[in-house]
């Protein structure tokens, strides 16, 4: 095992324990007043690790069931990082499952496995990015099922593309420019590279997710 390999593996163990920290925390009695963030949580920390679980003590636990609203109050940034990392997971979940699905069943487009990964991976992020923001929208609105959707779609659409985009971005880099090719799904280097590329759909996301929150076509969380 190479230097990159050991590193990429710890790493991913680490994010693995971060995240079951969370899961454990939440189901001692500390469940999000949003149902759905009771899964946004435990999958950030499955790519931002000690972060994530930095960020869920810090900001998460502020809105659990057993928290006052004067508790469950955040500063603007905050609510637009959590705001980013609700889009993120449903994001990650849907790259997640493209990139196994993938692996099992490999495409090409263009004479090669990333850009055809890249479509199934935009599909599955958009159908869990939307979903996610679904089921914070439609109940904190009390919309029906067709206005819950139309509000996901003008929410989320933007936020998650502004994600995919970053995390394509470095993935390109990686794959073109420092690596020269393209990486085995069973390297723990190339989910260790997909931890990073999540970060980077953090940081395109964040300001997008800022501007629909000014604008009120985004609800606070």
């Amino acid at each position: 095992m190479t230097l990159i390999q050991t590193i990429a593996t710890v790493s991913i163990i680490i994010a693995a324990l971060c995240a079951l920290v969370i899961l454990v925390h939440i189901f001692a009695g500390h469940r999000q007043r949003m149902w759905i963030m009771n899964v946004v949580w435990p999958i950030t920390a499955l790519y931002s690790g000690p972060l994530g679980l930095w960020a869920y003590f810090k900001w998460g636990t502020l809105s659990t069931r057993n928290k006052s609203k004067e508790q469950q109050k955040k500063p603007f940034y905050q609510s637009t990082a959590v705001g980013a990392l609700h889009c993120g997971a449903g994001c990650s979940l849907g790259d997640l499952i493209a990139e196994w699905a993938l692996f099992f069943w490999p495409l090409t487009l263009f004479g090669m496995k990333i850009f055809a990964t890249w479509i199934l991976d935009y599909v599955l992020a958009f159908f869990f990015g939307i979903a996610f923001q679904y089921f914070t929208i439609k109940p904190m609105k009390n919309l029906s099922a067709k206005d819950g959707l139309i509000a996901a779609l003008k929410a989320d659409t933007l936020s998650l593309t502004a994600w995919q985009v970053g995390m394509y971005g470095w993935m390109a880099i990686v794959v073109f420019v420092i690596v020269g090719h393209e990486l085995e799904k069973t390297d723990p280097s190339f989910w260790f590279v997909m931890q990073i590329a999540m970060l980077f759909g953090f940081v395109t996301s964040y300001p997008v997710n800022w501007y629909l929150l000014r604008r009120g076509i985004k609800e606070v969380m």
